[in-house]
């Protein structure tokens, strides 16, 4: 049984719990600063906010394996949706959080005004096509229901997904901001829109559905076994990181979390474990 501590509620507490941060500045030691101009005390526990799978699970490997090691207290808090592991990064209730990649946190900025950034690259979860009805992607016909993300770039992916495989067709140049309206040519498939935690429970109810990597993964689904399609690891923009509100970056907590999220240990581990469902991304920071 997990110890994390698992937060499905935050919403009607956010306000309350909010500490008023203010806009990032320098500080003049800037290896302990945090956003608000403090000083880190690093005998506190690092609180990461993570999605369950993979995400705790790599965070509670480094936790059990690795973090003494490094005289690093670690703290896993889950949540099971896109939206509150940023607004409790922001607010302060966590130190930082894992479960995202830079398309979605970048509309997720704009759109909320907050000012969470990357820290380092961790892992890729290839988006899939499911079905519990159709055993090919051949079988696929007009008058079929296909399910998809409704966050933004989710979509945006999941239409790319299914126009790289000729089930539809896209308006040129209109990217990962792809949306419903930007079908040109839907070959007679009708689509769902559900937000993404949702989309496995419709699998009984449509036809087929995209789904993230992790969700597909909490739903024991095996992405490199079970998607008629997968998306391709070379070239793909869609690595999931740690993440700080900007400013925090330099916590030594954090580096020192960034280092083992990134060890070949974890990389062992991500290998091992989901064989080929989730993929190592490591080699570089994330692009701030």
């Amino acid at each position: 049984m997990r110890k994390n501590i698992k937060l499905t509620a935050l919403a009607a507490t956010a306000t309350a719990l909010a500490l008023g941060l203010t806009a990032c500045g320098s500080s003049s030691d800037p290896s302990s600063a945090k956003a608000d101009g403090g000083k880190v005390d690093e005998s506190k526990p690092l609180v990461i906010a993570a999605s369950p799978s993979p995400h705790a699970d790599v965070l509670n490997f480094v936790k059990d394996k690795l973090a003494a090691k490094e005289g690093l207290k670690l703290e896993v808090k889950e949540f099971t949706d896109y939206v509150l592991p940023n607004t409790a990064t922001e607010q302060g209730q966590v130190d930082g959080n894992y479960f995202q990649h830079k398309p979605y946190l970048d509309d997720f900025n704009k759109k909320n005004s907050t000012h969470v950034v990357p820290v380092v690259n961790v892992h890729l979860e290839p988006l899939g096509l499911y079905s519990k009805k159709i055993k090919a992607i051949g079988d696929i016909k007009a008058g079929q229901t296909i399910a998809v993300p409704n966050d933004t770039t989710n979509e945006g992916r999941a239409l790319q997904l299914l126009a790289a495989n000729n089930l539809i067709t896209l308006k040129e140049g209109v990217g990962t901001s792809a949306k419903l309206s930007d079908i040109t040519d839907k070959k007679g498939l009708e689509f769902k829109e559900l937000e993404a935690a949702t989309v496995p429970r419709a699998l009984n109810d449509v036809d087929a559905a995209i789904i993230n990597g992790n969700y597909a993964l909490e739903a024991k689904l095996s992405p490199a076994k079970d998607a008629l399609i997968l998306e391709k690891a070379e070239g793909n923009p869609y690595a999931n990181f740690l993440a700080v509100k900007d400013g925090n970056q330099n916590d030594p907590r954090i580096q020192k979390l960034a280092k083992l999220l990134n060890s070949d240990e974890v990389k062992k581990f991500i290998e091992e474990k989901y064989q080929g469902s989730v993929i190592p991304a490591f080699g570089a920071p994330a692009a701030s």
